[in-house]
């Protein structure tokens, strides 16, 4: 049997919806096959948290535990903190510099995805559209008629670095574009304002599935809100319909280009690409790489609809790591 440290929580807003995910993660584990350790990872703490959610330490010089005595090592990790440091390659280089396997992509490729500027920017020159958009850094003077100008109305103010929706605000007038960029400053020193897509909004989950590279049936999402913000995500304002209500022709299109993103991105673990459809054309919007694995979760939803169950979902991560 082996042992698999399954880590959630992570230093950011996302903690809570990271806990969840670890839990169904814990919940779903092939018992014949892998013991299950829930590793919480915080930044006053890391333990282990046993069923009766008694609390161990854990020993970062090798990532160990001991419990009655009895030092515990982990034969793989199974990464599901969204947000830092579980996406944004902090826990990645970790664990590569103990050699230790993590289901995950390498510290490199989460880095860059969890930078929206510049995954966009590494993407563009193979043909992948994005929308037009404008950064700012902390401290910046912010030039409200030029983002306007270059932009349009409405248009997203979004953190650089943050998932989750967190810090996100539609704006629709020039006067809102103060109070927006200060809410994305909450959760990030950058900013991408991104000019407004009128479309299909798609999530793709590209996953590598026995050793192929798969592309999960995929999700449209109508959110009741006026975007796929956390209360759509989380909170059940949204539809999400998998499969996409798109031709079979604009499902290979979206499907190739997430695919081919991965591949380009040397792509490891789950990914989950989120597309607006306009005038026939994908724009990709960003790369999850630690996307939600909650059963409400658009990946476990797609995952479903493959007919792969959640049990052979994450064996298939472990194994692929351990290999």
């Amino acid at each position: 049997m082996k042992n698999i440290a399954i880590i959630m929580g992570g230093y950011s807003s996302e903690y809570k919806i990271s806990l969840i995910s670890g839990n169904v993660v814990y919940q779903y584990l092939d018992k014949t096959k892998y013991n299950g350790f829930r590793i919480h990872i915080f930044k006053e703490k890391w333990v282990y948290v046993d069923a009766q959610d008694q609390e161990f330490p854990i020993d970062k010089n090798d990532f160990s535990v001991t419990v009655a005595g009895q030092k515990i090592s982990f034969d793989c990790v199974f990464n599901a903190i969204h947000g830092t440091p579980g996406e944004d390659g902090l826990m990645q280089a970790y664990f590569e510099l103990l050699q230790i396997p993590q289901t995950a992509c390498d510290y490199y490729q989460a880095a860059l995805t969890f930078n929206k500027r510049d995954l966009l920017s590494v993407l563009k020159p193979y043909g992948i559209k994005t929308a037009t958009s404008y950064y700012l850094n902390k401290g910046d003077v912010v030039d409200t008629s030029a983002i306007v100008n270059k932009l349009g109305l409405p248009c997203f103010v979004k953190p650089n670095k943050a998932g989750s929706s967190f810090g996100i605000s539609k704006v629709k007038t020039e006067a809102e574009l103060p109070t927006a960029i200060e809410t994305a400053y909450k959760e990030d020193n950058e900013i991408i304002i991104e000019s407004f897509l009128d479309g299909t909004e798609v999530s793709v989950g590209v996953i590598n599935y026995q050793g192929a590279i798969t592309v999960l049936p995929i999700t449209e999402i109508v959110s009741e809100n006026d975007f796929f913000d956390y209360e759509a995500k989380y909170l059940g304002k949204s539809q999400e319909i998998t499969p996409a209500r798109i031709s079979d022709e604009m499902t290979q299109k979206v499907g190739a280009i997430a695919k081919r993103a991965y591949e380009v991105l040397k792509m490891k673990g789950f990914s989950r690409s989120e597309f607006i459809i306009v005038d026939g054309e994908p724009h990709m919007l960003e790369m999850n790489t630690i996307p939600g694995l909650t059963t409400e979760s658009l990946i476990p939803q797609q995952a479903n609809a493959a007919g792969i169950e959640l049990k052979d979902l994450f064996t298939n991560a472990i194994e692929l790591a351990l290999a």
